[in-house]
């Protein structure tokens, strides 16, 4: 059996709970992705994109034949996104990297009328693709999915803008998808939720300070030359 057989076949028994080994690895791939997020390195957008190709294949659970037959085309349908997103935010922070630091980004405040787009596009978002999601057949409660869907959309641009901001609407996706995960059995990606809860708002508050930081910096800085 070739790796790729392997990794498409393998599988995890915990008690009577059947787990693929690529919703592990692709999880894995997601925090290793978001910790490069958190200290903002270019690295964590190809590493992201690795993790979203192998789950894709997770969440299409009876199109692809896995043990749990189970469509979450909310969940599935976003790493296609995160992919397309990803490739966006892996050149903006090509572009602005810095040359000795290899930091990529500097975090910044959206500002007020962003603030209020991107909750007003998380509603619109979730109230428009839930009868979509619902007649393709994904997993109820279909606005869960669709909330899950929309914020990360919503959360993977604005980390590619670096908005410190971006981390909340993780934290919001994290609050729906627990308890979506746990009740259509994939066991392994609402554990991953509820790391990423915790992580999440430890990242909010380090862009945070890096952001105080480097505004004091340029308080500094002007306050030297006036």
């Amino acid at each position: 059996m070739n790796p790729i057989e392997w990794l498409f076949d393998a599988q995890l028994q915990i008690g009577t709970q059947t787990i693929l080994w690529r919703e592990v690895i692709g999880n894995a791939f997601g925090i290793l992705s978001a910790v490069g997020g958190m200290r903002r390195k270019v690295w964590a957008w190809p590493v992201g994109i690795l993790g979203n190709a192998l789950l894709f294949t997770v969440f299409l659970g009876a199109v692809f034949g896995t043990p749990n037959p189970v469509n979450l085309l909310g969940q599935a349908g976003r790493q296609i996104m995160f992919i397309v997103v990803s490739i966006f935010g892996w050149i903006q922070w090509s572009r602005s990297r810095h040359s000795v630091t290899h930091i990529a980004v500097a975090p910044h405040w959206a500002g007020n009328r962003t603030r209020i787009l991107l909750g007003l596009g998380l509603v619109a978002g979730t109230l428009i693709l839930t009868p979509i999601f619902r007649a393709l057949g994904s997993f109820e409660p279909v606005w869960a999915d669709a909330w899950i869907f929309t914020g990360s959309l919503l959360a993977t641009y604005g980390m590619a803008k670096g908005w410190t901001e971006f981390w909340l609407i993780w934290v919001a996706v994290d609050i729906v998808g627990v308890p979506l995960l746990v009740s259509a059995g994939y066991y392994a990606s609402a554990v991953l939720y509820l790391f990423y809860g915790a992580f999440t708002i430890t990242g909010f508050f380090i862009w945070m300070r890096v952001q105080l930081r480097r505004q004091d910096f340029v308080a500094r800085e002007l306050t030297g030359r006036g």
